[in-house]
């Protein structure tokens, strides 16, 4: 009988420890949660601001009760501040302010990441919010109810800026976003982030880029925010969303390696350097299926997908992690962008041949009510055929998530571009076309191809 004890109870913990347990019932399977919150969905915390869901409690994939009732010890608000990986044990602090060790067979380590802070004076004060934690979202959805803001800037326009902007916008809050490269999501192509960007202005928000904020200063009852050149806004509250840092001092003061951007190196197993010690989630390196090689990426996705193959493999399996491709989407009012895969310079850094092709066409059968147009931006190697990555954007009903992941699916078995247009997909008039359009925009890139 085994003692599993993993440090964590988000997205990769609570996939290990149910894993574990479907693997070797018998198992003792601990998990410690630093907060009171195990298993929320942190990526759902923008809809519990913006009122889309309107009870916190929503965000829970699971009830504490359907966790402890798979056999899964719950500690709660209790926080582990050593690993001695010789004597097989961490050392925790409880609720009650007692210290103990507990002692394992196996430990995974599954700590996730932390927001980064960036160097601007002005981060503590009052109305400034770093949001990535439920407490994060009580502390902003408070001071919303009690100072009611008119005006917001948010620093960062990546996956969650944007999501933001679009859920203060929902509470009639006017919204300024900043980044400070040259457009918006900078996780997909510029064309794509100008035309996004373009498209949340005309929703109200102002959207300013290519500027570093400088200090954040107070103005009153409210805050000051410069920036470069002349840049100066006089807001209310202010959300600094600009990336996440692995949270691995733990397991650096154990002794485990670490490597890019200091996160926990593991192999495929999602074993570290130290027999019977696993780690996964946001806290880990990344193995990237078509660059063969670490990456770091934290994405729920992929944190759900290590913290199982971490489990399976502490509780006695032998299984492999298949490998990330950056697999992302996100909602920003009516439009929907997704990439997956590699982007022309990532390919080109890789060894690649890369070729990156654009192609815009409707969602399904135009003449069909409700058609929407969707932009294709397709990467391939020119030289294999090749498929590497793709970006798509239109409107949210138009499928948009659906179809990138087909292009996930043919990345995941290195398939050629041309091999998409083999694929048997499903045809209706109001749904989609005899040819799809994922298979008119492989068909575009095929002909760029033949006449470059």
């Amino acid at each position: 009988m085994a003692d599993i004890l993993i440090i964590g109870g988000s997205d990769a913990g609570i996939s290990a420890a149910l894993r574990a347990r479907e693997i070797d019932n018998t198992a003792n399977v601990t998990m410690l949660v630093a907060d009171a919150f195990p298993n929320y969905s942190i990526c759902g915390l923008p809809f519990y601001l913006s009122g889309e869901v309107a009870d916190w409690r929503q965000l829970a994939h699971r009830t504490l009760g359907e966790i402890q009732g798979t056999g899964i010890k719950v500690e709660l608000n209790t926080r582990a501040l050593q690993i001695d990986p010789k004597q097989h044990s961490v050392l925790i602090h409880r609720p009650d302010n007692r210290e103990e060790f507990l002692r394992y067979d196996r430990l995974i380590i599954g700590t996730g990441a932390e927001p980064i802070r960036p160097s601007i004076p002005g981060l503590n004060n009052r109305g400034v919010f770093l949001l990535h934690s439920m407490d994060d979202s009580f502390a902003a959805a408070d001071f919303i109810a009690s100072h009611k803001p008119e005006r917001a800037l948010i620093i960062g326009a990546g996956y969650i800026g944007l999501e933001m902007a679009d859920a203060l916008r929902r509470q009639q809050i006017a919204v300024t976003v900043v980044e400070q490269m040259p457009a918006v999501l900078p996780t997909v192509d510029r064309e794509l982030g100008e035309a996004l960007g373009t498209y949340i202005e005309s929703h109200g928000v102002e959207v300013k880029t290519g500027v570093r904020i400088q200090e954040i200063g107070r103005d009153g009852d409210g805050l000051r925010v410069t920036g470069d050149g002349d840049f100066d806004r006089r807001v209310d509250m202010v959300l600094v969303v600009v990336g996440v840092t692995p949270v691995s001092e733990l397991a650096t003061m154990a002794g485990i390696a670490t490597g890019l951007r200091s996160a926990i190196v593991v192999d495929r197993t999602m074993a570290t350097n130290f027999d019977d010690i696993y780690a996964a989630g946001d806290c880990v390196v990344t193995y990237h299926r078509l660059l063969n090689a670490d990456t770091y990426m934290p994405l729920g996705t992929t944190a759900h997908k290590q913290g199982r193959v971490a489990g399976e493999n502490a509780a006695g399996g032998q299984t492999l992690y298949g490998g990330s491709l950056g697999t992302q989407v996100v909602k920003v009012f009516d439009l929907a962008v997704a990439r997956t895969g590699l982007r022309d310079h990532e390919a080109r850094v890789a060894g690649y041949h890369p070729v990156t092709v654009e192609f815009s066409t409707w969602d399904h059968k135009a003449y069909y009510p409700g058609a929407h147009r969707l932009t294709f931006r397709i990467t391939g190697d020119k030289v294999t055929g090749q498929l590497l990555g793709a970006q798509v954007m239109g409107h949210w009903q138009g499928a948009v998530a659906k179809r990138v992941d087909i292009f996930a699916m043919a990345l995941y078995h290195q398939m050629q571009v041309a091999d998409i247009l083999e694929i048997d997909l499903s045809y209706t008039p109001p749904l989609g076309s005899p040819w799809d359009a994922v298979q008119m925009a492989a068909e575009q890139w095929q002909k760029h191809r033949q006449d470059a």
